[in-house]
């Protein structure tokens, strides 16, 4: 475990997170907007019908967004998150308050999360079926790479938890998880070609 994040702030944070009124009282509750996509990208909701994603387009908490292969898009939540989604990724906007935080959802696929903490600090906690991520002001990857679920953080720190142990990563260290209820790896410097490969994943160079 490195970083000053104990797991004391790791339960903090994640029920702060799940305290937040449920989704269906802010099914309609705008979330953000789509900024740039490319190839095929979509959203739907329980009260809604499947639509398509272009810039400008508004997300709502409870939407579920969908890229298809070769497709990728990136989002403004709140006025300071930004989210980048890869090819053939599911993502959910679970519970949301605009520039306070939430719950977001990876189902699939690969996701970059930017939020620069002097834009003020936010509780976001990022579920996937391979761990929990609680999220202090950051940029991190958590996606595919060498085989395996990995989360990278370049800025700021994340929590990653798995069934029964955590990892604190700071910039540059990245873990992976090998299956989903497999535990996370300790905390360990990545090379160039590891983080080259998980900005491919979201589509960048």
């Amino acid at each position: 475990m490195t970083g000053s994040t104990t797991r004391r702030d790791f339960v903090a944070l994640c029920t702060a997170a799940f305290a937040m009124p449920g989704r269906q009282a802010y099914a309609a509750s705008p979330a953000g907007k789509v900024e740039e996509t490319t190839g095929e990208c979509t959203a739907a909701r329980a009260t809604a019908p499947s639509r398509s994603l272009t810039p400008s387009a508004e997300v709502f908490v409870g939407d579920v967004i969908t890229t298809q292969v070769k497709s990728t898009l990136g989002l403004l939540l709140g006025a300071a998150t930004r989210v980048r989604l890869g090819p053939e990724t599911q993502f959910r906007i679970d519970r949301f308050i605009v520039n306070a935080g939430g719950v977001l959802v990876l189902d699939r696929g690969a996701l970059l999360y930017d939020h620069d903490p002097k834009d003020g600090a936010t509780a976001v906690t990022v579920r996937s079926p391979f761990g929990l991520m609680a999220v202090r002001g950051t940029r991190f990857f958590a996606g595919p790479t060498k085989g395996e679920f990995s989360v990278f953080v370049e800025r700021g720190e994340v929590m990653v938890t798995g069934v029964n142990t955590f990892v604190t990563l700071t910039g540059g260290q990245g873990t992976g998880i090998a299956t989903a209820g497999a535990e996370p790896s300790p905390a360990v410097n990545w090379g160039k070609p590891r983080i080259a490969e998980a900005m491919a994943r979201v589509g960048l160079p």
